[in-house]
């Protein structure tokens, strides 16, 4: 009876384990990639040396907006009633909620109310503390009430509190 038991336990904390590490997702939350196919043979044939002046490096902001920012906890008092899962179906650590690098936008800024921010872009947010300044991933919108603002998820042992103006976000 005690091997059992003691099976039961080591089963448990590997599931456990498995959760903690995001292996036993069916899919993931990130964006889908989608191919198509390449024209390369084509726009050999059409290339100047004028387009090469055009080309854009991929660690180049897209587009920069200025926003408010604050944080967030994931707690049911600043969350609905499910704190740790994102809007998308990200699921929080509970152990170490800022070990994600996730934000919260106003609805405003996200694609499905008008904005031109989706789920799973990247945000490289600056202005706010050497801490905090950085590349996020966008997980979850915000109560439709908040206009213009981003909301950094971090934990409550984490010792961040505050509000700032003019931080700058830029797409990536």
């Amino acid at each position: 009876m005690f091997r059992y038991k003691l099976l039961a336990v080591v089963f448990s904390v590997l599931v456990a384990l498995a959760e903690e590490f995001s292996l036993l997702k069916a899919e993931s939350p990130s964006p889908k990639i989608e191919q198509s196919e390449l024209d390369w043979p084509i726009r050999l044939a059409h290339h100047s040396i004028e387009e090469d002046k055009e080309v854009v490096k991929e660690d180049e902001p897209q587009q920069a907006l200025t926003v408010s920012a604050s944080v967030y906890y994931p707690v049911p008092g600043q969350t609905d009633g499910t704190p740790f899962i994102t809007a998308d179906g990200s699921k929080i650590s509970k152990r170490n909620p800022g070990k994600h690098r996730w934000i919260a936008v106003s609805r405003d800024l996200h694609s499905r109310w008008g904005g031109e921010i989706d789920y799973g872009d990247s945000l490289l947010v600056t202005g706010i503390s050497d801490k905090l300044d950085g590349l996020y991933i966008v997980r979850d919108v915000m109560n439709r009430r908040i206009k213009n603002r981003i909301d950094i998820l971090v934990g409550s042992d984490d010792d961040v509190m505050g509000f700032w103006k003019k931080v700058n976000i830029a797409k990536m």
